[in-house]
């Protein structure tokens, strides 16, 4: 949670009152989920909307009918994209389209998971 610690990510207003997507009924409960859904998207090299409504998408329950794949709220995405991209994590890709992980954001990771690493390899030693 070190993107909640650090508390440079611009989180909107509205996180604790919209859904993920069509298929959802409430809100999410966990109050950290805005940045467990950034996390997760700075780890991918390569990102766009359009796949990570794929990717966070769920079977919709359609009552009798059988259940069918829904991809996520597109406008949920957009703003964690934009968050990460303010902060400098990512940045627009001309090339491929979409966005990717620049370098301070990839150094980043690879210093979060150094520490991360140390530090189990400390809670093996002790055990």
């Amino acid at each position: 949670m070190r993107l909640k610690r650090q508390g440079k990510l611009p989180v909107p207003g509205w996180v604790d009152t919209v859904k993920t997507g069509v298929s959802r009924e409430l809100p999410p409960q966990s109050e950290d989920w805005f940045y467990v859904r950034a996390a997760a998207v700075a780890l991918r090299k390569t990102v766009g909307v359009g796949r990570l409504r794929k990717t966070h998408g769920t079977a919709k329950n359609r009552g009798t009918r059988p259940s069918k794949h829904v991809d996520a709220s597109g406008s949920v995405d957009r703003k964690i994209l934009q968050a990460l991209e303010k902060i400098g994590v990512l940045e627009q890709d001309e090339e491929k389209g979409g966005r990717r992980i620049t370098q301070s954001g990839q150094r980043d990771l690879d210093r979060i998971a150094q520490t991360c690493a140390e530090a189990e390899e400390e809670d093996e030693d002790e055990e």
